[in-house]
């Protein structure tokens, strides 16, 4: 599932090629892809027609489309292989097409939703005062995010009573750090991921958050990270930071801090990945 960098990316293109345009018409071609609006698949339709978009703005993992001239949003929910493109209008449909958003003016771009798997979709909500759809306000600020704040993500860890991992994909407590980048971050730091959160110090809970900010700035510098070709940006392109990964995907492969063979642990069902001198388990307190 896209984390941080590669909804950044995509939030990135939109804002180029979609901000300020009026939605002529829109068309649903599965319905599965506007699930979570209750209303249907007609009334999404309907309720785009004539409206103008404002700027895509992001919270951690959450995308939203404003409509200027209403208190309401569009949100996307790219889950494990939804795609948000900017098409010419003459390009044939991409196979797993499920939306097309048509715009009032002569650029000759539309914007289409594709999703393989369909588990994302795109849903309209209202707005909080804050500016966010309704049904995400309680996810927390992310790390990028020039407000948030890290003397109260360091009290939040030390109150959470789990382990670091959990807590770093706990989007209440910190929006946008999906396993990928956990991983990477922890590696940073040298923690292992089952650390408890209540012996983090201060000057740590920094420090990891130096490390989360790092990684995430890096993959935004290269397009975020692409494993195979359902993850790609609105012109279709993927991102390169899986080249640079440093713990995640590499089970086997030498530490490039201290060349001990990384190894994989399930996790979650999903997994770990880590250097087992690099960072220790944590000792079990008798």
């Amino acid at each position: 599932m896209p984390e941080l960098p590669e909804v950044e990316v995509v939030r990135r293109g939109l804002e180029r090629w979609v901000a300020h345009r009026t939605v002529a018409d829109a068309e649903v071609l599965h319905p599965r892809a506007v699930r979570r609006h209750i209303a249907g698949a007609d009334d999404f339709a309907h309720r785009l027609k004539g409206h103008r978009i404002g700027t895509p703005s992001r919270r951690g993992k959450y995308l939203w489309l404003p409509l200027e001239d209403t208190h309401q949003s569009i949100l996307a929910h790219l889950g494990m292989s939804g795609q948000l493109l900017v098409q010419p209008q003459s390009a044939p449909d991409e196979k797993h097409l499920r939306i097309r958003v048509r715009f009032a003016d002569a650029l000759g771009t539309e914007l289409r939703f594709v999703d393989q798997r369909t588990f994302g979709g795109l849903s309209l909500h209202e707005n909080t005062a804050d500016g966010l759809p309704d049904v995400i306000a309680h996810i927390a600020r992310d790390p990028l995010d020039p407000l948030f704040d890290d003397e109260a993500f360091h009290q939040a860890l030390r109150r959470k009573r789990t382990t670091i991992k959990r807590a770093l994909l706990d989007q209440s407590l910190i929006s946008g750090v999906g396993n990928i980048y956990a991983d990477e971050a922890l590696w940073r730091t040298r923690l292992h991921y089952d650390r408890p959160t209540g012996t983090f110090t201060r000057p740590r809970s920094l420090e990891l958050l130096g490390h989360v900010r790092d990684v995430m700035n890096a993959a935004l510098a290269v397009g975020g990270t692409s494993f195979d070709s359902l993850y790609v940006n609105v012109n279709g392109e993927s991102g390169y930071f899986d080249r640079s990964l440093d713990a995640y995907g590499r089970e086997g492969l030498p530490c490039k801090r201290c060349g001990t063979p990384m190894r994989r642990r399930p996790w979650m069902n999903r997994s770990s990945y880590f250097c087992p001198r690099c960072q220790r388990v944590p000792r079990v307190s008798s």
